[in-house]
Parts: structure tokens; sequence; C-alpha cells
């Protein structure tokens, strides 16, 4: 599913039009990433939870070459789904 369709399934779902759903949804996505970038996390529950994650420097290889390379420390977004997202796809996968 794309952000297009997404939002055509918001819009349905809140019947709002696909406008007010975009609306939303950018607004949504906007404070997500606001609050990861100053350090918080936010949690949904049932949903899931998005946290800040700190990857420390380390070694790896040029998969071209095969020389040894540093790959710089970062930042990163780790998503932990809840249970209620867990439940739903254990029986959709059975």
């Amino acid at each position: 599913m794309n952000k297009s369709e997404l939002v055509q399934s918001l819009a349905d779902a809140t019947e709002q039009s696909q406008a007010a759903a975009s609306r939303s949804l950018d607004a949504l996505i906007k404070i997500v990433s606001q609050e990861l970038a100053n350090g918080g996390e936010v949690v949904i529950p049932g949903f899931g939870s998005f946290k800040r994650a700190e990857r420390a420097e380390r070694s790896g290889r040029n998969p071209q070459t095969g020389a040894a390379i540093t790959i710089a420390a970062s930042t990163t977004v780790k998503f932990v789904p809840g249970a209620a997202l867990k439940a739903a796809m254990k029986t959709r996968a059975a």
C-alpha cells in the first residue's frame, strides 16, 4: 500500500475527504518525526511504539572490493509492534 492508497483508506474509514485525511496523515508523520528528533518516543497502545536507536561505529567490507571499511555511528528509528498488531498478524498468517 502506498501513501495515496493509505489516504484513500483513511478517508473511507473516517468518512472524511481525501484532502482532510491527507492532512491528518501528514500531521501524524510530522509529530512522530519531531518527537523522535527530540529524543522522545511515541507509543500507540495496541499498535506499537517508535523509538530512537543508536548504532555504534562498526567495521564492514566493501562488497565490490572486499576492502575493510569503518561504518560510522548513526541514529535510526526502531519500531516495536504492540500485542494487538502481533495477534492480528498471527491470525492473518494462519
